[in-house]
């Protein structure tokens, strides 16, 4: 995607990038293949094997910090995921970003190594930056949903040699009880909003915005018309964002169309000023036009797409979830 202030590709996505050598949250293991040293110590008892969750008791609703109970050791060989009470919102797509809370015990001792609960804040992470299991055990479960995910040493810390600030050893059993706070839209949902006259006209065909222009000559200052107002969060200058959008000239031709690739995910500052500016203070499920005079937009134009000098760019953004960048 171009609409941004350099390449968009550059720039990092959202993410809890936390050491899990000195932070056993669910990061994602620091790189780098195992060593002989990762693997269970020969001395260490082995550790019956669990065909179920249903030895660990849970207790406590959502967004209160859980109970965990488990007769220690427990394991596993695979990850395992159990609905503790389910959501109604949507679900997690695989390589999505996600908020939780979350209250994670190590199999083998019984004992809590980290929560987000006792901090008072959530975790907002993408799941392709998270240990396998936590992406595995999360993938497809629907937002508002608490769910127990227990995974192996090998969906968990094993490739970066456990975690001994945080007491886990290769080959622990790891267990998670997760709030699904708030996960990405698959589309706008709000109030539908009657727009100025004089703007382009945006329809809706099987989710898609089609935009026709009018035969007259743009704006000059950047406008900013919700289609759609949803009933999300406000986005700040400061988040990521994960949006569809067509991006348009004004003479109607379409430069790009994220609803075929897939939604993206960005940081707002990151994007083309008119964009970023247009955005701020928008609430997510809204389903935004922009019309970015040439100032706010490419005013030398652009090689790829091709952008002439002093054009005038509309986009329709879909914003899908927003959460501060980390």
């Amino acid at each position: 995607m171009t609409v941004v202030a350099g390449s968009l590709m550059g720039l990092a996505a959202c993410g809890d990038e936390g050491d899990p050598a000195s932070s056993a949250s669910p990061s994602a293991p620091t790189s780098g293949s195992p060593s002989a040293s990762a693997s269970p110590s020969a001395s260490k008892a082995a550790v019956p094997v669990s065909k179920n969750t249903d030895a660990v008791k849970v207790t406590g609703a959502f967004g209160k910090e859980p109970k965990v109970s488990v007769k220690a050791p427990f394991a596993v060989d695979k990850t395992q995921t159990r609905v503790l009470s389910e959501g109604n919102g949507p679900k997690l797509a695989e390589g999505t970003t996600v908020t939780v809370d979350y209250y994670g015990v190590n199999g083998r001792t019984g004992k809590k190594f980290d929560d987000s609960f006792s901090r008072g804040e959530p975790a907002t992470f993408n799941l392709a930056q998270v240990v396998p299991g936590f992406s595995k055990g999360l993938t497809g479960q629907q937002q508002g949903s608490r769910v127990l995910i227990a995974m192996p040493g090998a969906d968990g810390y094993d490739a970066s040699g456990g975690s001994p600030q945080a007491g886990i050893e290769v080959g622990d059993t790891l267990l998670f009880v997760v709030d699904i706070v708030a996960a990405p839209l698959t589309g706008p949902e709000g109030e539908k909003v009657d727009p100025k006259a004089g703007l382009p006209t945006v329809t809706d065909k099987n989710g898609v915005p089609e935009v026709t222009m009018p035969k007259t000559e743009p704006p000059t200052a950047l406008t900013v018309q919700p289609i759609i107002k949803g009933a999300g969060a406000k986005v700040t200058q400061a988040d990521t964002i994960t949006f569809n959008y067509r991006w348009y000239t004004w003479d109607g031709q379409l430069l790009e169309d994220s609803y075929k690739s897939g939604a993206q995910q960005y940081q707002l500052s990151g994007l083309l000023p008119g964009m970023a500016k247009g955005l701020v203070g928008q609430t997510v499920g809204s389903r935004v036009l922009l019309i970015v005079p040439p100032a706010d937009g490419y005013p030398d134009g652009n090689a790829t797409p091709k952008i002439e000098k002093n054009t005038t760019l509309v986009l329709v953004v879909d914003l899908l979830f927003a959460a501060p960048s980390q």
